[in-house]
C-alpha cells in the first residue's frame, strides 16, 4: 500500500459548496447523501457548520483510495470515536465500539472463534430453519419477505449463537431490537440531545427493551454454565475463550456485551440482505432458475457447510444483494490527527463518513450500476486500491468480524429456500429503511410456490 504524502503537504480537502440544508440532509439520508456530496464537492469534501461547538466538522469519502485510506491504517489515526460508537456504549462496550487501544486485546481475543472452521462449527442451523420457513411460506402462499427473513434469521441466531431455541420468542425479541436501534439511530443523528442523566420517554422505552434482550443473553450465558458439556453454540467458545498473549479470559458482562452487539448486528443485516436477495430473484425468473439447478446439482438432502464451494452463483447473488444494498451504508470513523485522504488533508476532530453505498452505485466504478447482475462477480480478484471499492463487511483491520457467519447464513439460506420454493416479487421497488443499518423500511410481498 504506497503511503499518503504527509498532511502538512496535501491541501486543505475542499468545502462542498451545498446550503446548510442539504448538508444536514447528507448527514440524515446517509445511503444517498455521501454520494450528492460527491457530485457536489468530489470524492473527499468537508461538510462544515456553525456553530462548531454544536455540530462538528464532517468529511464524505466517496473513492476507494480514500477508502484505503481511512479504513486500512493501523496505528489509530482514525479511530471509533465517532457520535454512533460513544452512543452505543449505552449497551455496552464491546469489538464494535471500543477505541483503539482496547479494542487490540479484544480483537485479538475474538478474532480464533470467527475463522472459517470455527464458523462452521457453530453456524450449521440455517439449512433447518430455512427449509421449515420455506413449507411455512408455501402453506401461505403469499408472504412479507423482510418479515418472514427476520423472524428466521433471530432463529438462527438463537440457535448458532445462544444454543436457544427460541421458538416464538424469536418473534417477541423483534420489536426490542428494533427499538434499540431506531434510539442509537435518531440520538446518533441528531445534533441537540437530551443529556444522558434525563428521564426521557423515549430513554424508558430502550431500556425496558434492552432489559428484554439482556434476559435473553442471560439465560444463554448461565444455561452454558451450568451445563458446559452441552453444545452451546458461539457462547461456549466465549466462556473458553482467552487473550493469546496474556492469558485473560472474558468476564460475564464482557460476554454479554459481545453477544450482544452479534445479535443487533447479525438480525438486520442478514435478514435484510437475504430478503433483498430473494425480492431480487423473485423479479428475474432466469436468475433464479440458476440458483435453483446449482441447488437441484447436490441432490434432495438438507445443505451444508461443506456444500459452499459448490453454490459459488448462489454466493455472487449474495455478493451483488450486499452491493446494491450493502448493511452498512456508510462506515464512520473520528480523525484523532491530521491526515491525508485520497491527496487532500482531513483536519484532526473530523468525523469522517465513508460511502460504501455511494461506491457500491458508482458508475465510474461499477458498469451499469443500478443492475442486479451476480456475473459481475465471477472471477471478482480486486487488486490495488480496486479492491476497496467493495465494502459489504468494512475493510482493514476493523472489518466485520462476523463476515465469514453472514456469508454462511445467507447462502445456505437462499440455497434452501430456492431450492424448495419459486418466489415471485409482488412490488417492482424494494422499500429502504434506515433505523441503524439499511434495511427494508417496509413489507415486500412475495408469491411463494413450491417446486415439486
Amino acid at each position: 500500500m504506497t503511503a499518503p504524502a504527509h498532511p502538512s503537504t496535501a491541501p486543505l480537502a475542499p468545502e462542498a459548496p451545498l446550503p446548510v440544508r442539504d448538508k444536514l440532509a447528507a448527514l440524515r439520508v446517509f445511503h444517498t447523501g455521501p454520494g450528492k456530496v460527491a457530485a457536489a464537492a468530489g470524492p473527499v469534501a468537508l461538510l462544515t457548520f456553525t456553530p462548531r461547538w454544536l455540530i462538528p466538522r464532517y468529511a464524505m469519502v466517496c473513492s476507494p483510495r480514500g477508502a484505503r485510506d481511512v479504513l486500512g491504517r493501523t496505528d489509530g489515526a482514525f479511530d471509533k470515536q465517532h457520535i454512533v460508537h460513544r452512543q452505543s456504549q449505552a449497551f455496552g462496550r464491546n469489538v464494535f465500539n471500543l477505541p483503539h487501544e482496547p479494542w487490540l486485546g479484544r480483537r485479538r481475543l475474538l478474532q480464533p472463534l470467527f475463522t472459517r472452521r470455527h464458523v462452521a462449527e457453530y453456524a450449521g442451523h440455517m439449512s433447518t430453519s430455512a427449509a421449515r420457513l420455506a413449507d411455512d411460506w408455501i402453506a401461505r402462499g403469499t408472504v412479507d419477505l423482510d418479515e418472514q427473513t427476520r423472524r428466521l434469521t433471530l432463529q438462527v441466531i438463537g440457535r448458532s449463537v445462544f444454543g436457544l431455541d427460541l421458538g416464538e420468542r424469536a418473534d417477541e425479541l423483534g420489536p426490542p431490537v428494533k427499538l434499540v436501534l431506531q434510539w442509537l439511530t435518531g440520538r446518533s443523528r441528531r445534533p441537540v440531545r437530551a443529556p444522558g442523566w434525563l428521564p426521557t420517554p423515549a430513554r424508558h422505552r430502550m431500556r425496558t427493551s434492552l432489559g428484554q434482550i439482556r434476559a435473553v443473553i442471560d439465560e444463554a450465558i448461565d444455561a452454558a454454565r451450568m451445563d458446559p458439556g452441552r453444545d452451546a453454540g458461539l457462547v461456549t467458545l466465549l466462556l473458553a475463550a482467552d487473550d493469546p498473549e496474556t492469558g485473560v479470559r472474558l468476564t460475564d458482562e464482557q460476554i454479554r456485551d459481545e453477544l450482544f452487539v452479534f445479535l443487533i448486528a447479525g438480525r438486520d443485516t442478514t435478514s435484510t440482505t437475504l430478503a433483498f436477495s430473494l425480492w431480487s430473484l423473485g423479479r428475474d425468473p432466469v436468475l433464479q432458475e440458476r440458483v435453483a439447478q446449482e441447488v437441484s446439482g447436490l441432490g434432495p438432502r438438507a445443505l451444508t457447510v461443506d456444500d459452499l464451494p459448490k453454490l459459488a452463483f448462489t454466493a455472487r447473488v449474495i455478493h451483488e444483494a450486499l452491493r446494491l444494498c450493502p448493511p452498512a451504508p456508510i462506515i464512520v470513523r473520528s480523525a484523532m490527527q491530521d491526515a491525508t485522504v485520497d491527496g487532500v488533508r482531513i483536519p484532526a476532530g473530523t468525523q469522517v463518513i465513508v460511502g460504501a453505498y455511494a461506491m457500491h452505485h458508482d458508475p465510474s466504478l461499477w458498469s451499469e450500476p443500478e443492475l442486479f447482475d451476480p456475473d459481475r462477480f465471477a472471477g471478482y480478484r480486486p487488486v490495488g486500491d480496486d479492491r476497496w471499492r467493495f465494502l459489504p463487511f468494512g475493510a482493514g483491520p476493523r472489518s466485520c468480524i462476523g463476515d465469514h457467519f453472514a456469508m454462511l447464513e445467507t447462502t445456505l439460506g437462499l440455497a434452501t429456500i430456492i431450492g424448495r420454493t419459486r418466489v415471485e416479487s409482488l412490488d417492482a421497488d424494494f422499500p429502504i429503511g434506515l433505523p441503524f443499518t439499511l434495511t427494508a423500511g417496509g413489507p415486500v410481498p412475495a408469491r411463494i410456490t413450491s417446486r415439486s
